[in-house]
């Protein structure tokens, strides 16, 4: 076997990514930060910008979206359902949206961008990436704060939404916008989470409860962790079908497992997913980082880069928190929404893809779009952890 043959086959490769998400870790202890920024750190490393170890090919493109959907489905585990129904965070998510998407169509013309960059660079920053608030959530043992539940309500909603504005945003590029496409569009997004919600609540976790009962689960206990996976990724199959992100499907048929009683499998379950969850979320976050090529930044892409990346952050935390304090929410809850509905992610990423393939917008643009969803990915958790968490927690300490 050549050594070519050796750094290409799957067992290297593996190795290799296990490798810097473990380094990513290490880095994130020493410095007392979240994990996913210290992964992506070391994504942006061993990627194209620095040592050229890992590229963003089919084999690392296709783990870090499988990273995505088990991510997902892991918090969905832990969310009631019932909140994206909330009017509250309906107007978050509404707002949150419109007010990145006009900035950021203002923004580009500021720049020279012509009109049909302009609306796909507005529409970029219309997305809310869940998957990384959610684990940094998660990893402080947040998930289940008011402020948590709104974010990720939020997001859910924001995935339907930002679905809308591109289904609009072609339209209009290329001159065929019908209001016929956005209600058909509008309709199979919903009609999926509204279905799906139905046969998971009503079918598959009656399913689950009666596998769960078999004298087959008393001997492979296993089988309560396979049916679950096998259900998140029918759900993200489908979602994808729908033109939806596949971790909104996935995090749906997380939310139709969250509370059943298992009383053989619920270790099996959980540990399983947990232990799922823990290989391949970290590969999702070595990608973002990979993804990443710093040598296609040209200084007139730079100055670009940082009045957008500047503009997607304030205008989730005003576009999002305003709503939330206006809706009786403190201060401190209100900036924490804004700011975890800031990370854009691998879903700013798509956008930026599909201007891309569609001619709608140049390389440079590409390039700063992908750079502002990387900075949009890594400050949000500093900021949490560092600035609105950690007061709160300081403040807890000093009551005591």
């Amino acid at each position: 076997m050549s050594w070519e043959e050796i750094l290409a086959s799957t067992a290297f490769q593996m190795s290799l990514l296990m490798f810097v998400a473990l380094a990513g870790y290490l880095i994130a202890y020493r410095v007392n930060q979240s994990a996913v920024v210290g992964i992506i750190v070391m994504g942006i490393l061993v990627g194209p910008s620095l040592l050229k170890w890992i590229t963003y090919g089919d084999f690392v493109k296709s783990l870090a979206h499988l990273g995505a959907i088990v991510l997902l489905f892991t918090i969905g585990l832990e969310f009631n359902i019932r909140d994206i129904w909330k009017v509250r965070y309906v107007i978050i998510a509404l707002v949150g949206v419109l007010v990145p998407a006009f900035s950021g169509y203002f923004l580009a013309k500021a720049f020279d961008f012509d009109f049909k960059a302009s609306v796909f660079i507005g529409t970029a920053l219309t997305a809310t990436s869940i998957a990384i608030t959610a684990n940094v959530l998660k990893e402080m043992g947040k998930l289940q704060t008011d402020a948590a539940r709104a974010i990720i309500a939020a997001a859910v909603i924001d995935d339907i939404l930002a679905l809308l504005v591109l289904s609009f945003s072609e339209g209009l590029v290329s001159g065929d916008l019908s209001a016929v496409t956005i209600v058909i569009t509008l309709a199979k997004a919903v009609g999926f989470i509204v279905a799906g919600i139905i046969l998971g609540k009503l079918v598959f976790s009656r399913l689950l409860l009666r596998l769960d009962r078999t004298n087959m689960v008393s001997k492979f206990p296993e089988c309560i962790f396979l049916f679950t996976i096998m259900v998140a990724f029918l759900y993200a199959m489908v979602a994808e079908i729908v033109n939806l992100s596949a971790i909104v499907g996935s995090f749906l048929a997380g939310t139709s497992f969250a509370g059943v009683k298992l009383p053989r499998g619920a270790a099996a379950f959980r540990e399983g997913a947990e232990h799922l969850q823990i290989i391949f979320a970290s590969i999702f976050f070595v990608s973002l980082g990979v993804i990443m090529d710093l040598h296609a930044v040209s200084p007139g892409v730079l100055w670009f880069v940082l009045a957008l990346t500047a503009v997607a952050i304030l205008t989730k935390v005003i576009g999002c928190g305003l709503p939330a304090f206006f809706q009786r929410m403190s201060i401190r809850n209100s900036l924490i929404v804004g700011v975890g509905m800031v990370p854009r992610g691998e879903v700013a990423m798509i956008v930026a893809l599909i201007g891309l393939s569609q001619e709608l917008i140049s390389q440079s643009a590409y390039t700063a779009l992908i750079l502002m969803s990387l900075l949009t990915t890594i400050i949000p958790p500093l900021i949490l952890r560092n600035l609105l968490f950690k007061k709160r927690e300081e403040k807890t300490d000093g009551a005591h």
